[in-house]
């Protein structure tokens, strides 16, 4: 995880841009040769385990979100995230509706791609401004500390793209710990999951309209060291979406509730180039999705500009497409 990125802010007339510099270290720890790892991705595992746990993406081994988790996602979209004033209130000539980003380094390169890609999205919504709050070096742990420096660099961020905490009204959050290291699992992804769950409620208090929220995965990567914590991320957020469907109470949304409303912003991982080591063979997973080592910088972790190209294709399909976002991220 690198310190210091860009923040950039997007809206459909211009774009602003928060520099921050820090020194980043390199690791030298890639190996181009690790083109697979042997681990099942979430969403082919399905009713198969992985150390106890079942597989799919969400409950009971399936990878269709649940009818009525879709239903109430569906309804907030259509009815609650709307273009709001700077005191919040609904202003449907006005108004702005504000995508923020939370992460990490990876997360920051993706989103800043995925905001430079959405430009050329003819169908994009002019009332949508997307702010990358993502920060170099902090990890879930920072973002988990309601009084961490994370959030007022954020609220800076929004302060320059000239929206305000009342506009904030969806999330892309992607998280891991430092260094991928969950620790022994499955507790370890129990202990992400609650990370990522007192982010989504932080977050929440932090902006009272925030509506709707989506969690992505890790990538794979080409250090092999990080490579089970990587991939073992998912069933993190896995599992912080399971309990939301199934009622935790940590994690209510809509009126009264204590966090947004979650589910996948994508599941990305894919094992590398598959089984076969060679790009456009067997797949690194059955939906055709692969990731090169040249998708990845030297530390064999952090996206390359292919990689982050990728990941932004994947969010830009997912939000423009998903009967969650499609109502406020396009026209």
């Amino acid at each position: 995880m690198k310190p210091g990125r860009l923040g950039v802010y997007l809206t459909a007339a211009a774009t602003a841009f928060g520099v921050v510099l820090i020194p980043q270290p390199v690791s030298a720890a890639t190996d181009c040769t690790y083109t697979h790892s042997g681990l099942v991705p979430l969403n082919d595992l399905g009713t198969g385990t992985y150390n106890g746990l079942t597989g799919g993406l969400y409950p009971n081994g399936s990878n269709v979100r649940p009818t009525a988790h879709t239903t109430a996602g569906v309804n907030i979209a259509q009815n609650q995230v709307l273009p709001r004033n700077a005191s919040g209130q609904v202003d449907l000539v006005n108004g702005k509706v504000v995508l923020i980003s939370i992460g990490m380094s990876n997360t920051t390169q993706e989103f800043q791609k995925f905001i430079a890609t959405s430009k050329a999205y003819a169908n994009l919504n002019g009332k949508l401004v997307m702010v990358d709050g993502a920060q170099g070096g902090k990890d879930a742990s920072a973002w988990a500390n309601p009084v961490d420096t994370t959030w007022s660099v954020l609220a800076s961020r929004l302060s320059s793209a000239g929206v305000t905490p009342a506009q904030v009204q969806a999330m892309w959050l992607k998280e891991q710990y430092i260094g991928d290291n969950l620790g022994a699992f499955p507790q370890g992804a129990q202990n992400l999951r609650n990370s990522l769950a007192t982010i989504s409620r932080n977050a929440r208090a932090k902006y009272p309209n925030l509506a709707l929220g989506y969690v992505a995965s890790r990538i794979y990567t080409y250090n092999p060291a990080r490579s089970a914590g990587a991939y073992q991320q998912g069933f993190a957020v896995k599992k912080l979406i399971q309990d939301q469907i199934n009622g935790a109470s940590d994690l209510t949304y809509g009126p009264g509730g204590v966090a947004p409303w979650l589910s996948w912003g994508p599941y990305m991982w894919a094992d590398g180039l598959g089984a076969d080591g060679v790009a456009g063979g067997a797949p690194g997973r059955s939906d055709g999705l692969e990731w090169a080592c040249s998708d990845l910088e030297s530390d064999g972790v952090h996206p390359s500009a292919t990689g982050e190209q990728k990941v932004a294709n994947l969010v830009l399909n997912q939000l423009s497409t998903d009967p969650t976002s499609a109502p406020w991220f396009n026209k």
